[in-house]
């Protein structure tokens, strides 16, 4: 094998029996091609099984320890992984090596959400998928369901990347994983090769001669159940029911190929196949034979043979990830002496997409099936040549070395900002990911900001509430501080180098009630529209241009009806109506259908406020409409204004602390207003979590935010 610069990977014959033939083949296979167990008997060849998984977990590492003896990531090695055998790969690979460039292209199907969460280890094995810095499929359909996999199993947000050439990038933990659809072509100078060979020749002039008078029609399937060999076979039989003529004019040359994998489902399908063809030639054939099956295997020159000759190619698998039996045979029929050819194929195979001059046809649907192949098979000459020329056109541009040079250049661009990311790894097995942190991220204690705390003449504390001061509730509507947390603010603001802010994206009335007990205290709500700098003064509107919708007219009339319809369509879901703003919470709802649901209230919204001067977000958990041009950010620069209009020294230390999404224009808006803060003055921007920030500093919870204040607190200067 080296001669071939390959290497190979030995697995001894049980795990490799467990591994493919049983996870993969028995397990993962019929799950992908959206067959669930609906029987006793199914559950029964369906089940999960622990120890054919860990022979899949071990078959990857074996492959992982492979690659990383020859990977050599600072040369621009790359590395392409195919298919879903080898899921786990891209974990491995970047335990060992995390600035290894990871390409996965997957050949089968994607299901929706609702299959792949029957899965067992749904969520492991798409975590290991977005360990890849590159995740390819054969359609957009396929990519779309991806996408939508992870946005609503996982939680897993994505958007459309210009920094990827437009196309989705999902945001995990800091790295963006691109998601692109690949066209798998063919090899045309070795298939023009094999059909030009004496053999291939001689044998098409054969099959010319055997069916002279009669239109071709060839079928190559795997002997699998999701091929619909069955399908074919009765729309023919029905063909011919209908139409006498077609039995002096058809005949269907069917071959079979070897079943990939051992097991009764093999049988049942070449069972049934033959008990079909059998019946068509008995009733039909005349003595002679309309189905001639073909088991194999079948050498690639016969079967380029027999492309070459067929008047017609048909392909009626009920779910295929490409399946590229079209293909091959509009090359060859190009290639070989009677040019144009008609190809019917199910809209349920991958390649119906890319092939503009086919017949696509439901194969479940057997009067349609029949139609399609009678439409083939009495096609005059002109209309089959101008599809063939459609199909042929394409599949010139689009070979297998366009795929592999696509596939390459979109993977170096996925990983072009692989030197500038710190990757920080956490989580155990498959649940292991790859954080691409900020240069310097670290956590931050109270030994980090006690000299600076102590030497500092004047402080600015901004404190996010929900998730950072107190931990995240099932319930938005419930969250009050214990008195602990009263107590804590109070010491804060007693010293009078400090201004102490809460910022929070809950109403005015709700926090005003809660921090009654805070005299000092300033409040920042919902997400800034409303400030008051301490409880004798007024709220005060902070960004005076921006007015929000009344209650029955404007964008917060449309943005609450369109909430109301899906929170009644969606259980466990609930409303919040603020002054300014309306907030759509699932945090209760199905984990499948709330964040679908969420993400799809959120590009209606989008739509249907484009115009208006308001901003649709989503968040954790939340959906949430805001007037325009009001953010914690914007909050944080009319703070500091606010102190230079009060007479307020600047600030030479600035504390702030968040946790989510809405943080992030805090962190940032601190890291913009140098101007605005002392010379010299020491910034502490800390997040909740360890993640993808615009912090410098991370804590591990909420507690430990209390406790470095609580720390704080007892540095008194006055």
């Amino acid at each position: 094998m080296e001669n071939f610069s390959c290497l190979p990977v030995h697995l001894d014959g049980g795990r490799h029996a467990e591994f493919y033939d049983g996870f993969c083949k028995r397990y993962l296979w019929p799950l992908l091609h959206y067959l669930l167990p609906f029987t006793v008997a199914d559950a029964g060849n369906l089940y999960f099984d622990e120890a054919e998984y860990r022979a899949f977990i071990a078959a990857n590492r074996q492959f992982a320890d492979r690659v990383i003896q020859v990977l050599s990531p600072d040369d621009g090695d790359l590395v392409i992984v195919h298919d879903y055998h080898l899921w786990a790969l891209p974990t491995f690979l970047r335990r060992k090596c995390p600035r290894a460039a990871v390409g996965l292209f997957l050949h089968t199907p994607f299901p929706s959400a609702e299959i792949l969460s029957s899965v067992a280890v749904c969520d492991e094995l798409l975590r290991g998928l977005l360990n890849a810095d590159l995740v390819g499929f054969h359609t957009s359909y396929y990519a779309h369901q991806f996408v939508s996999c992870c946005w609503g199993l996982l939680g897993v947000s994505y958007n459309i990347s210009s920094l990827h050439g437009g196309h989705v990038g999902i945001n995990y933990h800091g790295r963006t994983v691109l998601v692109k659809t690949f066209t798998v072509g063919v090899d045309m100078g070795r298939l023009r090769a094999t059909l030009a060979s004496p053999e291939a020749a001689a044998k098409a002039k054969e099959i010319a001669e055997a069916y002279r008078g009669r239109v071709l029609m060839v079928g190559v399937d795997d002997v699998d159940p999701f091929k619909g060999v069955g399908l074919k076979l009765l729309a023919l039989e029905k063909m011919l029911e209908a139409d006498q003529d077609m039995r002096r004019r058809v005949v269907l040359v069917q071959i079979n190929n070897p079943a990939r994998s051992a097991g009764g489902d093999a049988d049942d399908v070449r069972s049934e196949a033959a008990q079909i063809e059998r019946r068509i030639n008995r009733r039909f054939g005349d003595g002679g034979e309309l189905v001639v099956a073909i088991d194999g295997p079948v050498p690639m020159w016969v079967k380029a043979a027999y492309y070459a000759a067929a008047d017609c190619c048909v392909v009626t698998a009920v779910r295929d990830g490409l399946n590229r039996i079209p293909y091959f045979y509009t090359v060859c029929r190009e290639e070989g002496a009677r040019r144009g050819g008609a190809v019917v194929v199910s809209q349920f195979a991958g390649c119906a997409a890319s092939l503009g001059g086919a017949i696509r046809v439901n194969p479940l649907d057997p009067a349609a099936l029949a139609d399609a192949m009678r439409a083939a098979v009495t096609m005059d000459a002109e209309e089959r040549q101008a599809r063939h020329s459609a199909n042929y056109g394409y599949l010139r541009a689009h070979d297998v070395a366009d795929w592999a040079r696509s596939f390459d250049k979109a993977l170096n661009l996925a990983c072009r900002d692989h030197a500038a990311l710190l990757l920080v790894g956490f989580g155990l097995g498959l649940g292991y990911r790859a954080m691409a942190l900020r240069p310097r991220f670290q956590a931050l204690t109270a030994e980090h900001v006690r000299p600076s705390y102590r030497d500092a003449a004047c402080r600015l504390i901004l404190l996010d509430y929900d998730g950072t001061m107190v931990p995240e509730q099932q319930d938005e509507r419930k969250g009050a501080p214990d008195a602990g947390i009263v107590r804590l603010l109070n010491e804060l603001c007693a010293d009078p180098k400090n201004v102490v802010f809460l910022v929070s994206g809950r109403g005015k009335d709700q926090l005003a009630a809660w921090f009654a007990s805070c005299e000092k205290l300033g409040i920042c709500a919902e997400h800034g529209y409303f400030t008051r700098w301490s409880k004798g003064d007024p709220w005060e509107v902070m960004n005076k241009q921006v007015v929000p919708g009344g209650t029955g007219s404007g964008w917060k009339a449309v943005a609450e009806r369109v909430m109301r319809q899906y929170m009644e369509a969606t259980a466990g879901s609930y409303m919040e109506t603020k002054e300014t703003a309306l907030a759509w919470h699932y945090q209760n709802a199905d984990p499948v259908v709330g964040p679908c649901q969420a993400k799809e209230l959120h590009d209606h919204l989008v739509g249907l406020l484009a115009d208006e001067p308001a901003s649709v977000a989503i968040g954790s958990q939340i959906v949430e409409v805001n007037p325009q041009g009001v953010n914690k950010g914007v909050a944080v620069r009319g703070v500091l204004s606010a102190m230079s209009r009060r007479g307020v020294a600047a600030p030479d230390l600035a504390l702030c602390f968040g946790d989510g999404e809405a943080d992030e224009d805090m962190f940032e808006a601190l890291a913009r207003s140098g101007a605005r803060l002392a010379a010299g003055a020491r910034v502490f921007a800390c997040t909740v979590g360890k993640k993808a920030t615009e912090a410098a500093f991370y804590v591990e919870e909420p507690a430990d935010v209390v406790g470095l204040l609580r720390a704080l607190a007892r540095c008194y200067s006055y």
